[in-house]
């Protein structure tokens, strides 16, 4: 997973987490995606104007409540994975039963009934949808939860904040299992993600989505992995297509600096167009900041001293920049 460290590395580098409204806008991207794998056709919009401005889109009832108990239920998760509360099989049914709030319903079993809608676990057995594999006997769910739950636990307990390939790894192996197990009559879906995020985002890495477009390749290597008994087919697709979404990210910010760029109306227009992308976010920081010291540039771009100082000996060449007063006590002006 080499490179998904990279691109990470590179996605951070540009800044762009630090966008303002960036976190809420890509967690209702989360959202949007997970529920239209289910079949939900409200869009980001759409969402984003039904959970800010409560305006409710033209879309049937029952999809306009699954994407608001998802929200809620992600508001709630997120807290408590910023907490580092252990797994539970009542944490985990508690979830799922926010997950349903809404949409669940009420099963009558011979075993007796259980409801959906408050996070029961399942009294039936299921398939992956008409005529699909059949998934683990109800019988065994519940203990394989707990042994999921013990499983989880460890697992976070032992692995480096700082091995971010071992996180995503993990997390990716906790989705595929819980989906495994199938605990609940529905929902599974939407709580393995959940459960992926709230990894992902106890370790402070950057959230995976599973897009909408990707959702048949996204069912087949789940189908591939669990026919093979090995979870190897479906993380590498996760790790894939983290990796895509990102780099699809990272293309649209520096199209949109470059948009900006040729935006400009001033004397320095074409010199800018010819900058490089390493000395444009120099220029950048600059801009930002003009008292910003050489140190603070080489840590805040992981650039060397000397492509920092050749960036910055290349803009005053073409007029671009200029420093005004001492080393010590000058600050920068762009021109």
């Amino acid at each position: 997973m080499s490179k998904l460290t990279d691109i990470i590395s590179e996605y951070k580098r540009l800044g762009i987490p630090d966008q303002i409204d960036y976190e809420k806008l890509y967690l209702y991207s989360i959202i949007t995606h997970s529920t239209a794998v289910e079949g939900s056709t409200v869009t980001e919009l759409e969402n984003q104007l039904m959970f800010d401005e409560g305006i409710t889109p033209n879309k049937p009832l029952a999809e306009q409540l699954m994407n608001l108990d998802l929200k809620n239920t992600y508001t709630e998760a997120l807290t408590i994975a910023k907490q580092h509360i252990d797994y539970s099989v009542e944490l985990l049914c508690h979830l799922s039963g926010l997950v349903m709030k809404n949409t669940g319903t009420e099963y009558n079993t011979m075993l007796g009934s259980f409801n959906s809608a408050k996070g029961d676990i399942r009294l039936l057995n299921v398939k992956a949808g008409r005529g699909g594999k059949s998934y683990m006997s109800y019988q065994k769910v519940p203990q394989r939860l707990e042994d999921y739950c013990n499983w989880l636990n460890t697992q976070r307990r032992n692995i480096s904040a700082d091995d971010i390939d071992k996180i995503y790894e993990l997390s990716f192996l906790a989705h595929y299992n819980l989906v495994y197990i199938h605990p609940w009559a529905d929902g599974n879906g939407r709580m393995s993600r959940l459960v992926m995020n709230m990894l992902q985002s106890e370790f402070g890495v950057i959230p995976s989505i599973v897009k909408k477009e990707k959702r048949e390749e996204y069912i087949k290597s789940l189908y591939k992995s669990q026919t093979e008994g090995d979870p190897a087919a479906f993380v590498d697709f996760m790790c894939k297509h983290h990796i895509d979404n990102l780099d699809s990210i990272i293309k649209d910010y520096k199209k949109s600096i470059e948009d900006d760029t040729l935006n400009l109306e001033n004397d320095t227009l074409n010199d800018t167009l010819k900058l490089t992308d390493k000395e444009r976010q120099i220029l950048n920081l600059i801009k930002s900041d003009n008292n910003i010291t050489i140190e603070e540039i080489i840590n805040k771009t992981g650039f060397s001293r000397p492509t920092v100082t050749r960036a910055i000996s290349t803009m005053k060449d073409h007029h671009i920049l200029e420093r005004a007063g001492s080393k010590k006590n000058g600050h920068w002006v762009v021109c």
